[in-house]
């Protein structure tokens, strides 16, 4: 009997289909595992925060109400309940200080690092009053200029990491007047409409913010963003 093997170009062959097959594949599974990794980073943080907000109730016996914060006041009551790395100043008005600064276009303050749902140019208006690093490596913004828009936005993979886009790694929460922390985009919310604040299509410079609800409720949403 004759033994019979495999010649150098048959497993040449195999090696080189192999390979394509897993170049055409392997890109496929990172982004979709990156996407999974992002939206577990959602979910935790936003129970975090709600833990946080609830340890303040705990000890004040009150919870705390979105619409009676004067400027600049949200921060230092929330940030001790909080697992903090680096404490980030606020962000506005102290650059030295900020871990992720701005820049001016026009006198309108944007954001360095982020962009917008559909990658545009994002202002960091709403971002400015309040910025710290968890130890898990997640990045806190605050907005709470006086008033009643009080925000918590989070970039659940920190912002030295991509893709730094709002509705993608970034995803704002609003403190309402009775104290709920709801996910922004949802009923009640002040960007609650998704054709401005969560739209491929859209131009505002704001698009994304209004994403968060439909990335924790909507079961397609991960798969759908947009490039």
């Amino acid at each position: 009997m004759k033994n019979r093997a495999f010649t150098l170009a048959e497993v040449l062959i195999t090696i080189g289909i192999i390979g394509v097959v897993a170049a055409m594949t392997l890109p496929s599974l990172i982004n979709n595992s990156q996407k999974k990794e992002l939206e577990a980073g959602l979910k935790k943080n936003y129970s975090v925060i709600q833990q946080a907000l609830m340890m303040y109730q705990a000890q004040n016996g009150e919870k705390l109400q979105g619409n009676v914060l004067a400027k600049h006041e949200l921060k230092p009551i929330i940030i001790k309940y909080f697992d903090v790395l680096i404490d980030c100043g606020y962000g506005s008005g102290d650059q030295n200080e900020a871990c992720v600064p701005m820049y001016e276009i026009d006198n309108q303050n944007y954001h360095a690092y982020y962009k917008t749902y559909n990658n545009l140019a994002m202002r960091f208006a709403l971002l400015d009053d309040g910025q710290f690093i968890l130890k898990d490596g997640s990045t806190v913004f605050i907005e709470n200029a006086g008033g009643s828009l009080s925000l918590i936005t989070v970039d659940v993979n920190g912002f030295i990491k991509n893709p730094n886009r709002w509705g993608h790694d970034l995803f704002t929460f609003q403190l309402m007047a009775d104290g709920r922390l709801l996910p922004m985009g949802a009923d009640g919310t002040t960007f609650s409409n998704e054709t401005i604040y969560c739209s491929v299509n859209s131009n505002n410079i704001y698009n994304g913010v209004g994403c968060t609800n439909k990335a924790l409720t909507e079961k397609d949403y991960w798969q759908n963003l947009p490039k």
